[in-house]
């Protein structure tokens, strides 16, 4: 099953299988709601920082109209490739190649910005905390939100991955639930020199696709990509098995169901 999967759905690189596959089932309900919390308005300059292909970006240019300005910034040029492709409601959106540790934006840019789950990623955190308050205006914020800790079922991915394929691709995994903590991020966004910082905690549920399908949809939407395409397919059929067997309790109607913690953080300039 795993090559029949592989061939059939993965033809694209990671950026254009994140677009078509991790947006729908995650980013894209995840971002509505980080556009939300920013309660963006009418004419506000918003940078999307680690701005992946582009679904908050777009999302916040519905919301800002066309006297709006959104920026999206991130160091992936193949993401990047993928957002300018897609069309976007409101104003135009300016897309940069960029580290969140060296924003290529003046002081004081911004309105707000806005950061979804990328700042776990981010070597030098509290550089790039810096770099977001650095572009904003007198009184402007930042929103940010970040996963964690790993649900059920991804501890159990990480778990067999480490297993069927090695340490660096669980640790992929691990990473991506490595920040969620909110005293740890109200230390960072102080130290950053923001204040009025309200810190957020609370689950969000989603339905994805069965298992079989959204496991591999995961893994190609992401940089363990290159490491599962070296496999043979014995060994990827072992561990379609070994993950597949251990979401079956996690599963309603066939559907896989992720009770993801979600911390959210706004704070000031």
């Amino acid at each position: 099953m795993a090559e029949r999967i592989y061939d059939a759905q993965f033809s694209g690189n990671a950026a254009d299988n994140y677009e078509r596959y991790f947006v729908p089932a995650i980013g894209g309900p995840l971002a509505a709601d980080l556009v939300d919390a920013a309660a963006l308005k009418t004419g506000e300059r918003v940078l999307d920082v680690a701005c992946g292909t582009g679904v908050v970006a777009r999302l916040a240019a519905e919301r800002v109209g066309e006297t709006g300005r959104i920026a999206g910034s991130d160091i992936n040029r193949s993401m990047l490739e993928v957002a300018r492709s897609l069309p976007a409601a409101g104003v135009s959106i300016e897309w940069h190649e960029a580290d969140a540790e060296s924003l290529p934006h003046a002081d004081e840019s911004f309105d707000a910005v806005l950061c979804q789950m990328g700042l776990q990623f981010v070597e030098n955190k509290l550089a790039a905390l810096r770099e977001m308050r650095r572009v904003l205006a007198a009184g402007g914020r930042a929103v940010i939100n970040v996963p964690g800790p790993a649900p059920a079922p991804m501890a159990a991915f990480a778990d067999a991955l480490g297993r069927h394929v090695g340490a660096r691709a669980a640790a992929f995994i691990h990473l991506v639930f490595s920040l969620h903590d909110p005293g740890e991020l109200r230390e960072l966004l102080a130290a950053a020199g923001f204040r009025d910082t309200d810190v957020r905690r609370e689950t969000k549920s989603l339905r994805v696709p069965p298992p079989e399908e959204f496991m591999w949809q995961y893994i190609y939407s992401t940089p363990m990509a290159g490491a599962l395409a070296e496999l043979d397919p014995q060994r990827r059929a072992a561990l379609e098995r070994d993950v597949c067997a251990k979401w079956q309790d996690h599963c309603d109607d066939g559907a896989l169901m992720l009770s993801v913690g979600m911390t959210t953080a706004i704070a000031r300039k």
